[in-house]
């Protein structure tokens, strides 16, 4: 008697690790494209809905107008309460993946995370390398500039736990989305690498196009973020959790965030800011390329010690 091939195991691609077939097999469950398209449009009225929730308490609670300027104070997020409340918004885009993969996909949320060990001591790892690597990259850029003091260094301390819980929150609803929803779909449905690596990576970059924050840079930035989309896509690859992206993005985050931030950015947590905004082209091309090479760097180191 024959027996029945495991429809998983035939749609698998050789070249895949074994630790990355387990992390994609969830998505094979429930592959259809017109899950993901509802799941992303779930995952966006989730974000919305969680993120605007502040405003309309805001407006009930103190007017209209009172909820215009708390809705522009998070437009531009530079005072605490303003970067905390943003930071705290990602929670419904996390709640909203959630729900995508449960309702769905008929499959647990954890099923995006990857095996609990490998999560957690790749996120350590590729944390403790990334800040390494971008710790020699702001010695450089102190050569050539000079900070401006942004925050009192004692209230800073005092806010440190919370922007840290605020910036884990954020990078992990996000690397959730992206290289964990998004690539675990798009594998079960699509056998070559080119799609379910590149396509969320694209679609990372994307949404970082804020042409009236960034002004003519804004290209810059968004090619940085789709290349960092790439390397956290890579390290997943080769993973098979979501451990080494969301450690990555979390010591990323954390510098430009809580320790030196670009003025036109999010400013309200940061230690420090740097001496020009976001939107000066000149200045910002020729550092996001020196940023992205740390990036790669890092990458690089990364994909030896994670091999």
């Amino acid at each position: 008697m024959t027996a029945t091939p495991d429809p998983a195991r035939a749609t698998t691609p050789p070249n895949r690790t074994a630790a990355v077939r387990a992390f994609l097999h969830a998505g094979r469950r429930a592959p259809q494209l017109w899950r993901l398209v509802l799941g992303c449009i779930l995952i966006a009225i989730c974000a919305f809905g969680w993120t605007l929730a502040p405003v309309g308490i805001a407006w009930l609670w103190r007017g209209p107008e009172a909820a215009l300027a708390f809705a522009q104070g998070l437009q531009r997020p530079e005072t605490p309460r303003a970067t905390l409340i943003l930071l705290g918004s990602f929670a419904g885009m996390a709640a909203g993946v959630a729900l995508a993969v449960w309702l769905l996909h008929r499959r647990r949320p954890r099923s995006l995370f990857g095996p609990r060990s490998v999560l957690w001591r790749d996120f350590a790892l590729s944390a403790g390398v990334v800040l390494a690597v971008y710790a020699v990259g702001v010695a450089l850029w102190l050569t050539r500039f000079t900070p401006d003091l942004n925050l009192d260094p004692g209230r800073w301390l005092w806010l440190v736990p919370l922007a840290l819980a605020g910036v884990a929150l954020q990078t992990l609803a996000e690397e959730l989305v992206f290289r964990g929803y998004l690539t675990q779909q798009l594998a079960a449905r699509f056998q070559s690498p080119v799609i379910w690596l590149i396509l969320p990576a694209l679609a990372f970059g994307a949404v970082h196009y804020d042409p009236a924050t960034a002004g003519a840079s804004v290209w810059v930035v968004v090619g940085s973020a789709t290349v960092f989309g790439l390397v956290a896509a890579d390290l997943t690859r080769r993973t098979g959790s979501l451990g080494a992206a969301w450690g990555f993005h979390f010591a990323n985050n954390l510098l430009a965030i809580l320790v030196l931030a670009t003025k036109g950015t999010i400013t309200g947590l940061s230690l420090f800011v740097t001496p020009y905004a976001v939107d000066d082209a000149q200045v910002m091309q020729r550092l996001v390329l020196g940023d992205m090479a740390l990036l790669l760097v890092a990458w690089a180191i990364l994909r030896r010690v994670l091999r």
